[in-house]
């Protein structure tokens, strides 16, 4: 896999090539990625994988026509066929006024910060079988498991790299481990199924394979026998795991370009006390090993810490170039892309602050409620904010985690379940989204 300097190389190359072509502003943006997986099912090696993967994306613009390209073709006369075909294109686009790079003044300026992204360890084949068979024994090892999906090993390397024609020029490279495992408890028709994983930046920082085989073991058997629960409306307690799912559909509902194309349920909320005054959503970029940690976002733009929600209120949209362009705002460093396209937005590190109880004493005062520890489905309206998904876990009955419970639906708006939201004390730094135990009140429970 090529180094960070060669990626750079290359996309200052290209830049300066569809300049000569005849762009009059013009980025390009190069990844490369490298992975190896092996999966064992039942004690045997069912898969090894090994993936390697480069590509360099050209954006040009002639005046405020643009076109975006991209390919894995790397000899110089296909990055000259390239260059050319992107300039052509661009000046039969139509016309966008908002479209255009970040100004100097708002790009990334001197070193990159070290946010300590990529490990020097490796991991060989023969270490990631072990993990993969580790994992997948202990999962089969909790008392009630009957079959397995198998359990999976992978370590990964990837390199990203941004030049522009102002003169931006700025890449790193990123490690990834992770550790997965899937298992089936019960037998014929009464059969269930569930999984664990745990993913991290640096092999040291993962955890054991004995431990995710466990979690994945001990949740296949607690959903055996469920059962459904009667229609009402009833408190919900979301498990952290599937929490941030309702973090990401406020992230997706805070896009500028869904705010300009007046296409979410936010829209003119800005300011707006969208929860208890005591919910505080944050974002750290630049948290090192962090998940989803960046120096800078898909435009060149200084990525910074911010809270996306304080006291309960929206602090601003994010936004990239077209959109800032569009609704008379900064850029906020939100700017995403693959290696084709124009840029979207995405967020960072997001995680919700804690509360101030434990899940135990988050749940003691409910008589009737569901503990919900997986979603299906795809029922979230994200102009409407109109919440409907298919849902499993556990009925609460008097403050405790009763039977499982399955073939139920919970519904509600965002907005009047952002409201309601209450945080517990049990926030982990594990994931892209990170949040604690979540209980909001008076949602609609359709089963039997």
């Amino acid at each position: 896999m090529i180094d960070t300097d060669t990626a750079l190389a290359r996309c200052q190359d290209l830049v300066a090539l569809a300049q000569r072509m005849g762009a009059d502003a013009a980025d390009a943006v190069a990844r490369a990625n490298a992975s190896e997986s092996v999966n064992m099912r039942l004690g045997a090696l069912e898969e090894v994988e090994r993936s390697e993967s480069e590509e360099i994306g050209l954006r040009v613009f002639v005046g405020k026509r643009s076109a975006s390209i991209h390919t894995s073709d790397f000899a110089p006369e296909g990055l000259k066929a390239l260059a050319e075909r992107a300039v052509q294109m661009a000046r039969h686009a139509p016309e966008d006024r908002h479209a255009g790079l970040a100004p100097v003044e708002a790009q990334l300026s001197g070193d990159l910060p070290d946010l300590e992204l990529a490990d020097t360890r490796r991991s060989d084949p023969e270490a990631l079988r072990e993990a993969a068979l580790a994992v997948e024994e202990a999962a089969r090892s909790v008392d009630g498991v009957t079959n397995s999906n198998g359990g999976s090993a992978s370590a990964s390397r990837s390199v990203a790299a941004l030049a522009t024609s102002t003169g931006f020029a700025h890449g790193y490279a990123g490690s990834g481990f992770s550790l997965s495992a899937s298992v089936i408890a019960g037998e014929g028709g009464a059969m269930q199924t569930d999984h664990a994983s745990r993913s991290a930046r640096f092999l040291a920082d993962l955890v054991s394979p004995e431990e995710v085989g466990r979690e994945a073991g001990t949740r296949a058997v607690a959903r055996l026998n469920p059962v459904s629960m009667p229609s009402r409306k009833l408190p919900i307690v979301f498990e952290p795991r599937i929490a941030g799912g309702l973090v990401g559909h406020l992230l997706g509902a805070m896009s500028a370009p869904a705010i300009a194309r007046k296409a979410s349920f936010l829209l003119d909320r800005e300011g707006e006390q969208l929860f208890d005054s005591a919910v505080r959503i944050l974002e750290e970029p630049l948290r090192k090993r962090g998940m989803r940690s960046r120096p800078f976002d898909g435009e060149g733009v200084a990525c910074c810490p911010r809270a996306l929600v304080d006291g309960g209120k929206l602090t601003g949209w994010l936004t990239n170039v077209s959109s800032a362009d569009q609704l008379g705002l900064g850029l906020t460093g939100h700017a995403s892309r693959g290696s084709g396209g124009s840029p979207g937005v995405s967020a960072s590190n997001v995680h919700m602050e804690k509360g101030s109880v434990s899940p135990q004493e988050l749940m003691a005062d409910i008589e009737d409620g569901l503990y919900v520890t997986s979603l299906f489905g795809q029922g979230v309206n994200g102009v409407t904010g109109d919440y409907s998904r298919g849902a499993t876990g556990f009925r609460i009955r008097k403050g405790e985690i009763a039977e499982p419970v399955a073939e139920i639906t919970i519904a509600g708006n965002l907005l009047e379940m952002f409201r309601a939201l209450t945080a517990a004390d049990d926030l982990e730094m594990i994931r892209s989204i990170n949040v604690p135990t979540l209980r909001i009140d008076g949602m609609t429970v359709a089963g039997e």
